[in-house]
């Protein structure tokens, strides 16, 4: 029987393939994380993920002109918290010359056109390490869900044009949309983790800022791996309670549930591809037993074909050097 379909025909080169290309990458799809210490002139490598650094205020000043040359547009900031200003309230959170705060003046200040996005949880100013306010060995939800709002308006206070609850406790979009909007900041965007898992991929990320947790896990709190369907659920509430953009963390193990949400809502997703995704792809390049690009690109090109509208990626920088 003669073949009269021939789908190899639209792979023959490299030419025909990039024109029906479904998915292509660029630098406007990423959201680049920063970690942020006290100090001057301070870059210091993090161990468990190679050639990604804490850097003092001044060093941010310069990195992110670096990720502007790049055509990256967006970063989300992270702060490493000293021991003595870390309490079960998160005290230091709400101060307004605060690291956190003195680090968005800085960033807008310096690129007032880069998107300033802020992570809004309490683990890095915890003395227990935990998302939430600690009462008898239980991390409670609406005591934390009002100092999250505080926390929430002191960054927008202070310039962010996003903030990011990455905290998982009940209602808390509903109470920073609600005091944003009571003191007038209608334009603060609230990228919302509606789909955080509680996975064993966070470690490195823990050691970059110190936040581990003193006790028990994360597990009262952040989704079990286990389950889908409740992240429809915890997605569509944040939505209704006022998040602008939602997210799923991680990235490559949870594509089922990127594509699930993108079948549901109608606003932006975004995708968290975490620490220690990146530290395993380092490890294994320098090991010689994979194409660091290559897998980096295929990597970020299935979370982007799975639905995701942008992906926080500690490879952007690596992504946005490559691409040229």
């Amino acid at each position: 029987m003669q073949q009269l379909r021939r789908n190899r025909r639209l792979r023959t080169n490299d030419a025909i393939r990039s024109l029906v290309r479904e998915n292509a990458i660029t630098p406007n799809d990423f959201i680049t994380p920063l970690f942020i210490v006290e100090g001057k002139g301070v870059k210091e490598e993090i161990a468990s993920m190679p050639g990604y650094y804490r850097y003092s205020l001044d060093g941010i000043a310069s990195e992110v002109k670096t990720l502007q040359s790049l055509g990256l547009k967006a970063v989300l900031l992270f702060v490493k918290v000293a021991d003595n200003l870390k309490d079960n309230k998160g005290t230091e959170a709400l101060n307004s010359n605060g690291l956190m705060q003195r680090a968005i003046k800085t960033i807008k200040d310096l690129a007032p056109e880069m998107l300033v996005m802020t992570d809004v949880a309490l683990d890095p100013y915890s003395s227990y390490g935990h998302d939430g306010i600690v009462e008898d060995g239980y991390i409670t939800n609406d005591p934390t869900c009002d100092v999250l709002a505080k926390m929430a308006l002191s960054h927008v206070q202070s310039g962010a044009d996003f903030v990011a609850p990455s905290d998982m406790m009940d209602g808390r979009i509903r109470a920073i949309r609600e005091l944003l909007e009571q003191k007038k900041f209608v334009n603060a965007g609230i990228m919302s983790y509606s789909a955080k898992y509680a996975s064993s991929f966070y470690g490195p990320f823990r050691d970059a800022l110190d936040s581990a947790p003193g006790f028990g896990d994360k597990k009262t709190y952040q989704m079990d791996y286990a389950n889908r369907d409740e992240a429809i659920k915890e997605t569509l509430m944040d939505i209704q309670e006022g998040a602008d953009i939602v997210m799923v963390k991680p990235g490559l193990c949870y594509l089922d549930i990127v594509r699930d949400i993108k079948e549901a809502v109608d606003v932006p997703i975004a995708v968290y591809q975490v620490s220690g995704e990146y530290a395993m792809l380092k490890a294994a390049a320098e090991k010689g037993w994979l194409d660091h690009n290559a897998v980096m690109m295929e990597q970020v090109t299935a979370i982007k074909r799975a639905g995701a509208t942008m992906i926080a990626s500690y490879f952007s920088k690596d992504i946005a050097t490559l691409l040229g």
